[in-house]
């Protein structure tokens, strides 16, 4: 009888890992899919624009300019919905005078393709070497939410762009899966590491880290350990009371942002697009 139910155990164990090995896109995302002819609406003027990327993949995405512009925010969103929910976030940036880029991860809105954590950052990367083209890297600032913090700390390391803002990140991916699921095998069947510990360790532009005091999802813990990676470089702004997806109701939160986006920020005399 012993025998019997550990291998019933052992067997639940299994099935366990390899559904989690072959529907982790299912548990990790939660995209919103829009149909290809769906029209942006927005109070302010933007720009939709598709990357055909080599593979047969493409990204869409939306630039939102304003005259005069000071430079543009990076931002890379997090694991659910579509940026026709996450444009919204831009009215923080192009009301400090910046320009606001966002695009939809594949799978994600009218993005298409297969999604892997290294198509992640080669279509991340892609896409900053066509801001390149607008803007000088002194005038580009990364801005990473949530599950897009991993992505932005790769692009950063790979780049020097003036600033790094990592919005409620991870210590890394896996660190902040094994707290759900620290019974499996994850490095043999988690397929997203995403460590931005390890990519933080490889930058030299400023890095920002905000975190909600009160966020379940992925504990400010994480965050003080990545403030420990480099603590004359990077800055910690711990928001009081503040959860995961709550820290636009707090006014530290604008604070956070302007403070950033118009005292911390050094752009090049005379600065604009070029």
């Amino acid at each position: 009888m012993v025998i019997k139910i550990l291998v019933i155990a052992v067997a639940i164990y299994l099935l366990i890992a390899i559904a989690i090995y072959f529907l982790q896109h299912y548990f990790f995302f939660r995209p919103e899919i829009l149909p290809s002819n769906f029209q942006y609406e927005y109070p302010f003027d933007f720009e939709e624009k598709t990357f055909e990327m080599e593979d047969g993949g493409s990204i869409n995405s939306l630039h939102f300019k304003v005259p005069n512009s000071r430079g543009v925010v990076y931002y890379f969103k997090g694991n659910s919905r579509s940026i026709k929910g996450w444009g919204k976030f831009a009215t923080q940036f192009v009301g400090n005078g910046f320009d606001f880029f966002v695009m939809d991860y594949r799978g994600f809105g009218k993005s298409k393709g297969k999604r892997t954590e290294q198509k992640l950052y080669n279509d991340s990367q892609h896409i900053y070497r066509h801001l390149q083209k607008t803007y000088s890297e002194e005038q580009i600032i990364i801005y990473g939410r949530s599950l897009g913090s991993g992505i932005a700390a790769r692009i950063a390391s790979w780049n020097n762009p003036a600033m790094l803002i990592l919005d409620s990140s991870y210590f890394s991916f896996y660190d902040n899966v094994r707290r759900w699921a620290f019974m499996l095998p994850l490095k043999l069947v988690l397929r997203y590491k995403i460590r931005t510990d390890q990519f933080l360790t490889n930058i030299d532009t400023p890095v920002h880290l905000l975190h909600g005091s009160r966020d379940r999802l992925i504990p400010v813990s994480h965050s003080r350990r990545l403030l420990e990676i480099n603590p004359s470089q990077f800055t910690l702004t711990e928001i009081e009371g503040a959860g995961h997806n709550n820290l636009p109701e707090f006014p530290a939160f604008h604070e956070f942002i302007y403070q950033r986006l118009n005292r911390d920020i050094i752009l090049p005399k005379n600065s604009k697009a070029i």
